[in-house]
């Protein structure tokens, strides 16, 4: 007889109930970048979602000190401009109305309560997924959602012990990160095909 497999994305997108499967893209997003709306893209599609939000993470208030990160809303209007062109991929600043630090779990449970019409997927990558059981409330996380995981490199996954609703997504790599985008910025070196075209100038002059 022939194993059977748990369920995959696809099937439990057509056997839920039918509130809008909306992926939780959480991140910096300092700057945001190609690479970032590439990946969620091609998650939305493998995932059969009907919309990825980009949770834009507010500086962690025992961080005041981190020069490298952009003030907050000057990350959220970047984000929001990159994705303008994009109907089904949205800034979101939801987080910046929690307590900080944020949580992944408490941003998850508050998105369920003011969005019952709306079935939230969390978004992580394979590095992420391999340290997840030092996040805060992992069960809880477990319990409630289901998980789409994308590859990283240097971060292998074994489907076969992932749990039946944390799922790996095969989407390409990304090497490009916004690190190194900041570096060129203040190296003055090019960055076109990095970040959208509507963004540039502002990366520019914001990280310069």
């Amino acid at each position: 007889m022939n194993a059977i497999a748990p369920p995959s994305l696809a099937t439990r997108a057509t056997t839920h109930d039918r509130r809008l499967r909306t992926g939780v893209f959480g991140g910096s997003f300092n700057p945001i970048h190609v690479g970032h709306i590439a990946l969620a893209r091609q998650i939305l599609q493998a995932a059969h979602l009907e919309e990825v939000w980009f949770m834009v993470s507010p500086l962690n208030p025992f961080k005041t000190n981190d020069t490298q990160l952009l003030d907050d809303r000057s990350r959220l209007d970047l984000t929001s401009r990159a994705l303008a062109t994009e109907p089904t991929l949205k800034a979101s600043d939801y987080e910046f109305h929690l307590p900080k630090p944020s949580y992944m779990w408490n941003t998850l449970k508050h998105l369920a309560t003011d969005y019952p019409e709306r079935t939230f997927i969390l978004i992580i990558g394979a590095d992420n997924w391999l340290a997840f059981d030092r996040w805060a409330e992992p069960q809880y996380i477990l319990s409630h959602h289901e998980i789409a995981i994308y590859p990283r490199k240097g971060y292998p996954i074994d489907r076969s012990k992932l749990p039946p609703n944390v799922h790996l997504v095969d989407t390409q790599l990304y090497p490009l990160s916004s690190t190194e985008i900041r570096r060129r910025v203040k190296a003055r070196q090019p960055i076109d095909g990095l970040v959208p075209d509507a963004i540039l100038p502002m990366v520019q002059k914001l990280y310069r």
